[in-house]
């Protein structure tokens, strides 16, 4: 059953989960699942596992995210984009290109951000996003993110355009909303273009309309691809059998320290491996023989 992953060019308008529905019917009975949730607004690269490869969808949502990000200032909604009911404040200040720098370098760093509450994640067992389509009150407490990059690319009032880098489970919607409140104002974002998933990029990505039941197999990545972050090792034939059937294996001296380490067999990803003892390594997560 082949597995591995796929880089889609996710369009607009679609959720994640309706890209990841069309893949999993072209390669039934294989799993498919998504690594990082798009907006329906929001186009750009979505990481399709399939396969085995649903098994290493933490390692790729672990991966540094970049996004181009379009926003409306001046202007709120109750998603904080505008595919909720936008309204333009009143007489709203005009921020200048220097105030709107000063306040995006504030953002950089480690910073505790508030999850928008229309949003996927879970209050007392239920999505963010139903409890505030009934009017309910929705309290996301703030969760530590980080942001490598967050610059201005084009600023025309009341059209901001940010290029950021940052870590998973960041919501852009709430950086645009966060940077506008620091000035006393608000924004909507009103357009978003993921750019990378850490080495998928857009530029290699495969428009969804060119997947179909006789092509999709062709655009697989392999597993490899998921942990390409962590740091590699070769092991023998030998080692890989040990390792699936749960046994830890002897570390060699040239092999990094780290917490966890991809073990590679001819090429192709075995097992995730963290140290057990002085000088062992043992099966984290085990792969079955492509």
């Amino acid at each position: 059953m082949p597995s591995g992953l796929l880089n889609v060019l996710k369009p607009a308008g679609l959720t994640s989960r309706d890209v990841v529905n069309r893949v999993q019917r072209m390669a039934r009975p294989a799993k498919a699942g998504h690594a990082g949730t798009l907006d329906p607004l929001a186009t750009g690269v979505l990481v399709v596992c399939v396969g085995t490869a649903t098994r290493l969808v933490e390692y790729v949502q672990r991966l540094p995210k970049r996004y181009l990000g379009e926003f409306l200032l001046g202007r709120r909604s109750p998603t904080d984009d505008t595919d909720g009911d936008v309204a333009e404040l009143p007489d709203p200040p005009v921020p200048d290109r220097a105030a709107l720098a000063s306040a995006a370098a504030r953002l950089v760093g480690r910073i505790m951000q508030r999850p928008p509450a229309f949003s996927a994640l879970k209050v007392g067992g239920r999505r963010a996003y139903d409890l505030a389509r009934r009017g309910l009150p929705v309290e996301l407490a703030p969760r530590e993110v980080v942001v490598y990059r967050l610059e201005i690319v084009a600023y025309d009032y009341p059209r901001l355009v940010l290029d950021i880098e940052c870590s998973g489970g960041t919501y852009v919607r709430a950086l645009g909303r966060d940077l506008a409140e620091s000035l006393k104002t608000a924004a909507v974002m009103s357009a978003l273009e993921r750019m990378a998933i850490g080495h998928f990029r857009a530029a290699e990505a495969v428009a969804l309309d060119r997947l179909d039941a006789a092509t999709w197999r062709s655009h697989l990545q392999p597993l490899r691809r998921a942990v390409a972050a962590l740091p590699q090792i070769e092991i023998s034939a030998a080692e890989a059998a040990r390792l699936r059937n749960g046994q830890a294996i002897r570390a060699a001296a040239d092999w990094p320290a780290a917490d966890e380490m991809a073990a590679c067999c001819n090429g192709d990803l075995a097992a995730i491996v963290a140290p057990r003892g002085p000088g062992l390594l043992a099966p984290k997560l085990v792969l079955p023989a492509e």
